[in-house]
């Protein structure tokens, strides 16, 4: 490495860090001052205001780190510009692409880690930060394991009233089968008012029910204090899995949800897109970078709070441009990878014209 790239990349770093750090806090101290009211209402111990906040700062990283690297690009090339030092470089015969690449290597390293820590890391955080805001906020409550209904596999309906995850049982539960032929018609139904789990046998019990089986206008009931039922798809841990939302679920539980809703005849669409969009939102650092620096590169272009300007409205671009895609593809229109990746795809491209044109 070149003392030159190592200058660079510390002038860059160094930025970044500050950067982040700066909008980290301006962010946690907005959101503080938006949920002041909820703290005091609901008395919440400031303990828990603490944690709140410490398992919040990981999804505020990841929201920040594109606007922190576009920062730290725009600044550091400001700086060589204004001390005219990357016109000595220029001088010296180093191309805008020789002068990007040390950028590029580092925006790549952060996007390479952001997809494990936006993928592995921020979903644990919110976990818990989600039971903060239940318990305590009394924000978005769904009591633990109520009201559950899905779809096993293709022609089994089943709904819980109550999980109660401590003695993996089910209560008031519904269990309808359908004719494979035509989705409509119930074949069988099995009611019971509790549901237990056997890990030993790896199979339901269900106490105190009935089952009522239908063939065309007739039908018949059978009660029963206890039955074993096998051939159900799910075990204890995946009823609570399925009330999950996205920004709880990491890379992997998200591509296992989508294999489970796939296995029970559901589409999967949406999972895959909340997938594909978590790898594809972390490489967005690298495309700032690629359309933000070369713009700066130009004192001809204005000064620095224009161009930042400029470059945040070229990210709000992408950022709506990306909610767009992700509207056609939970409609259908567009394939899950091409959804998340629509707008990187473009924007490259938007790039690499830019790249071109500024060079000439």
């Amino acid at each position: 490495m070149k003392i030159l790239d190592r200058y660079l990349i510390k002038q860059f770093v160094q930025t970044f860090l500050f950067g982040l750090l700066a909008f980290t806090l301006l962010f946690v101290l907005i959101d503080m001052m938006e949920n002041l009211d909820d703290f005091i209402d609901q008395n919440v111990p400031g303990q828990y205001i603490f944690e709140f906040y410490l398992v919040f700062i990981p999804e505020i990283i990841r929201l920040m780190l594109p606007v922190s690297i576009l920062l730290s690009g725009l600044f550091t090339t400001g700086k060589l510009v204004n001390l005219n030092e990357l016109t000595a470089m220029k001088s010296a015969g180093i191309s805008i692409f020789r002068y990007l690449i040390p950028f590029v290597i580092v925006s790549f390293i952060i996007s390479t880690a952001a997809v494990y820590f936006g993928g592995y890391i921020v979903p644990e955080a919110n976990k818990h930060k989600i039971f903060i805001e239940q318990t305590f906020m009394k924000k978005g409550i769904v009591f633990s394991g109520s009201n559950i209904y899905f779809q096993d596999n293709k022609t089994r309906i089943v709904s819980v009233s109550f999980y109660d995850k401590e003695r993996n049982q089910a209560n008031r539960v519904s269990i309808q089968e359908f004719d494979p032929d035509d989705h409509t018609i119930m074949k069988k139904r099995i009611d019971a008012n509790r549901m237990v789990y056997d890990s030993a046998k790896s199979s339901w019990i269900l106490n105190n029910g009935t089952e009522r089986s239908f063939s065309g206008d007739f039908e018949t009931s059978a009660d029963f204090s206890s039955k074993e039922l096998h051939g159900l798809n799910f075990k204890p841990e995946d009823i609570l899995k399925k009330q999950q939302k996205p920004e709880e679920m990491s890379l992997a539980e998200l591509l296992n949800f989508a294999d489970e809703q796939l296995r029970s005849g559901n589409d999967p669409t949406v999972v895959l897109i909340e997938f594909h969009s978590k790898i594809a939102f972390a490489f967005s650092c690298l495309i700032v970078i690629l359309f933000g620096v070369p713009i700066s590169t130009n004192k001809r272009k204005g000064s620095l709070a224009i161009q930042f300007g400029i470059n945040i409205l070229i990210t709000f671009i992408y950022l709506v441009f990306m909610k767009i895609s992700q509207a056609f593809g939970k409609n259908g229109v567009l394939q899950p990878f091409i959804t998340a990746w629509a707008a990187n795809f473009l924007f490259i491209a938007g790039a690499i014209i830019n790249l071109i044109r500024v060079r000439r």
